[in-house]
């Protein structure tokens, strides 16, 4: 019989750059319905577990399952990502950016575009050439929640951009998250300003899970916040 509720079946995974082992042998399996934090340092394996969950990077060796499917193009379909670098085309405006991304996906949902972008607050006539950084990380993420995608990753999505769109980003999320439909991964070193967000967590240490649970029960076990068991973690 099939779980419906397991959208992420990892088992394995395994990465080696030259000189390092990105990941070192990967075992999760992540439910339908949460929000799970990707904690770690620079050099983790953050990205590269998420790279390798949209094929951007190919593993070593290992299985990787989305959906109850083997990952393919047609898996690959239920996967909005919001990578850290700057992927958006500068010459061209919001609206012909969220049009652009809408032609690629059957889930899209314009009206819920067009209420994420008045949220975020941006105009649509405006060239992204001229969008801040702040601004620019707004736009990325309404690009990939006004999807309906099972699998949303965020690689990032607070990284160096300004308080008030770290503010916005986050009840941006709040606000469209949809739990009984959806499954999203939050990798982020802001964890203060996100651990609200977290149902559960998970620890990256040197490409191996150093520590995974329900966000609450760890709290409850170690007595303190994940911030400051993410401090300890890593001090």
């Amino acid at each position: 019989m099939i779980d419906s509720e397991r959208v992420v079946v990892i088992e394995g995974l395994r990465k080696r750059y030259p000189g390092v082992n990105a990941l070192a042998g990967i075992d999760l399996t992540l439910s339908r319905g949460e929000i799970w934090g990707l904690l770690g340092p620079n050099g983790s394996g953050k990205s590269t577990l998420l790279k390798c969950l949209v094929g951007l990077v190919r593993p070593d060796a290992g299985r990787i399952e989305i959906c109850q499917e083997p990952f393919s193009r047609r898996a690959k379909a239920n996967i909005a990502f919001v990578p850290e670098v700057d992927n958006l085309y500068r010459w061209m405006t919001v609206q012909e950016t969220m049009d652009f991304i809408a032609a690629f996906y059957d889930d899209w949902q314009p009206q819920r575009a067009k209420e994420l972008l008045d949220f975020m607050r941006l105009d649509p006539k405006s060239k992204v050439s001229t969008l801040s950084k702040g601004m620019k990380a707004r736009l990325k993420l309404t690009l990939a929640l006004a999807r309906k995608a099972p699998l949303v990753l965020l690689d990032e999505p607070l990284s160096g951009i300004d308080p008030s769109s770290r503010d916005r980003i986050v009840e941006g999320i709040v606000r469209q998250f949809k739990s009984e439909e959806q499954t999203m991964v939050l990798s982020t070193h802001a964890v203060g300003e996100t651990e609200r967000l977290f149902d559960s967590v998970i620890f990256l240490e040197e490409g191996r899970v150093r520590l995974v649970g329900s966000a609450e029960d760890l709290r409850m076990e170690y007595g303190k916040s994940i911030n400051d068991l993410f401090k300890e973690v890593y001090a």
